[in-house]
């Protein structure tokens, strides 16, 4: 089993886990150590839990309740991989900490979790501009609504939570060449991370996220078309971390490369014309 710790945070930690364990090797009992969903993306395995066995394949999720123990078998196939997401107690208590909804054992593959799960693979592999945090949270919560039948409270959003959006995103928007995360940012608007990404998303249309890798983006098209430094300084300057996810995600929202874009704010037209044609 390897272990790859991809987030880290007091409301919500997510790593990465792949077993190789076959058929032949001897299982071991575990315990859960807080309140977990574990949204399976590939191969299966057995689990025994509370005096019941579980069949998990691809899009299942394995559901942990802190202290009870656990065994993971792989009797049919060998291998299996993992994306964990181990919930803090005040998130669990804000979305639902009935027991009988955490010592369930597992969920089979259900359409309305499996589209998150998948979103929260494509968010740790860069491949989305939604937070890692921010689809964890929605999926815990999404989890809880479907295991105990009943749907969340809608949004109702009053003139002070407006203004507390909006003075969030601009707050973002001024600091977005910082480190920012879902945490960070709700504690600049005093309320919990799960509450604020449910205001934030409702008031503005967009998650935090979102709005920060937009933000980036935004003030990256400028300097691209204003300055002459380079397109690897531009994308620190603007708060992205690593030159190469920068590139794939202004060229995901441009349809053009940083440098192509640049050209093209320099009068080369024919990029964007090129561009349109291919459409």
């Amino acid at each position: 089993m390897t272990a790859t710790t991809l987030l880290q945070r007091d409301s919500i930690s997510v790593s990465d886990f792949r077993c190789s364990a076959g058929p032949d090797d001897t299982p071991f009992v575990e315990r859960h150590r807080c309140h977990s969903i574990s949204y399976v993306r590939k191969g299966s395995f057995g689990c025994r839990s509370l005096g019941r066995s579980f069949e998990l394949v691809a899009g299942s999720i394995l559901v942990g309740h802190p202290g009870d123990e656990y065994v993971c078998t792989h009797d049919h196939v060998c291998g299996d991989e993992c994306l964990s997401f181990f919930l803090g107690p005040e998130l669990v208590q804000t979305i639902g900490d009935r027991a009988e909804i955490w010592q369930i054992g597992c969920v089979p593959p259900l359409p309305e979790l499996m589209v998150l799960g998948e979103l929260a693979q494509a968010a740790a592999e860069g491949r989305s501009d939604v937070g890692l945090d921010e689809v964890g949270q929605v999926l815990a919560s999404r989890f809880v609504e479907v295991v105990s039948g009943r749907a969340g409270e809608p949004v109702t959003a009053k003139a002070r939570d407006r203004r507390r959006a909006v003075e969030a995103a601009l707050w973002i928007d001024a600091h977005s060449h910082w480190k920012i995360d879902l945490e960070h940012a709700a504690g600049q608007a005093d309320i919990s991370p799960f509450h604020f990404l449910r205001l934030f998303s409702s008031v503005l249309g967009v998650t935090p996220h979102q709005y920060l890798v937009r933000s980036r983006l935004r003030h990256a098209a400028r300097l691209l078309a204003d300055d002459d430094i380079s397109v690897t300084d531009v994308a620190y300057d603007v708060g992205f971390g690593d030159l190469s996810n920068f590139v794939r995600t202004f060229h995901r929202a441009a349809g053009v490369s940083p440098l192509r874009f640049r050209q093209a704010s320099r009068g080369d037209r024919k990029i964007f014309q090129d561009r349109l044609a291919r459409h």
